[in-house]
This record gives structure tokens, sequence and C-alpha cells, in this order.
């Protein structure tokens, strides 16, 4: 099924507003922010718990944002640091395209094939109704998986590309799961942001 009407991609899906840009960023920018993201970022790896058994969460993290507020999801309660300049114009950048402004970002950093996120919306209380949320893509290519709620033949699959931006508004995070599976293949590190708007 071809979800895609131009080169800035909207997708044709009930329930949702997507949109996707598979060069957000041209490959000098994206390797820029790739790089000094890893060096400088304050990576983190948290413990989940899940049905009763707790893990370490297969990648790293880390939160940053314009002001205090902490983000909590799955029994994870992180607390931001403050923009880095590198964050602060990523966030310029993505409420120009978006035209929506964000308060935070949480950061993944999927170290190899076996780092993954499991199916998830990103539907926490202090994201309010209808979040949007804008995910940068920096490093390997991975698929991003995603499934609706409730109509069975509603599931979808799309390489998110380096430098690649997708958009996600509208009521998606009440209806739809997404993830980034594990894979056996031999790939590299993956960076990607996702900024929000923490009520």
């Amino acid at each position: 099924m071809d979800l895609f009407s131009e080169e800035k991609r909207h997708f044709n899906l009930p329930n949702a507003e997507l949109i996707y840009i598979e060069n957000f960023y041209d490959g000098a920018k994206a390797d820029y922010y790739f790089d000094i993201l890893k060096k400088t970022i304050d990576w983190q790896q948290d413990d989940i718990t899940i049905y009763g058994k707790t893990y370490k969460q297969p990648r790293l993290t880390a939160l940053y944002a314009n002001n205090s507020k902490p983000y909590s999801y799955s029994n994870i309660t992180m607390q931001p640091s403050i923009f880095t300049s590198e964050l602060q114009q990523i966030k310029l950048d993505l409420e120009q395209e978006s035209n929506h402004k964000f308060t935070s970002v949480l950061l993944n950093l999927y170290r190899n094939g076996n780092d993954s996120n499991c199916w998830h919306a990103d539907n926490e209380t202090e994201l309010g109704k209808n979040p949007v949320i804008a995910s940068l893509s920096l490093g390997a290519t991975r698929p991003f998986h995603f499934k609706h709620r409730d109509i069975k033949d509603e599931r979808h699959k799309i390489n998110l590309n380096h430098g690649s931006l997708l958009v996600m508004r509208g009521e998606m995070q009440h209806y739809w799961l997404h993830q980034i599976a594990k894979t056996k293949k031999d790939i590299g590190e993956r960076i990607n942001l996702t900024f929000r708007t923490l009520l």
C-alpha cells in the first residue's frame, strides 16, 4: 500500500495525522548532529519493570527541556537537563517545520540491533490530548512499525533514514501503537530525538 503523496509525505490513515520528510537535514548536517549529540548528551540506562520483572532498558536515554518538568513513562520518571545549544537549534528547526512549540525532548540511543523500543503510544497524561510529537532520526536506518489498536489490517512500516523527520499529530497516540523492533542485522548506532510539549 502506497501511503505517500509527495516529497513531504502525508500518510493517508484513519485516526492519525502523520508526515514524513526523508531529508529534513542533509547528510553533512545530520552527521554533525549525530557526532556531537553522541559525545555531549548525558546518556543513561534506566531499569524498567515488565510483568513483575526488572530489566535494563534496551537502549540509552536522556531528557532535556527548557523547564524543570519531569517526564514519566513505564514507571520511569526522568528529570530534565537544560537544552544544549545544539538541541535548542534543532528544536527551532522542528518548530518552524511543524508550526508547533515544544518544551522537551526525549532522546534514545540505539547502540545496535539488540536495542529496541517495544509497542507503545506517547499518550502520557502530561502530554495532553492529541499531542504533537516530532521525531528526528540520526544514524543507522531502523524500521518504524505502527498499527491501529482497533483496525486489524492497519499495520504499516516505514524506514526512518539518517536526517529524516516524522511528525505525529491528531488522534494518533490514542488509536495507534508504534515500535522500533530488535533485529539480527549488523547495523550501526542510531539516535532518535522525540520533541514534545509537556503541560
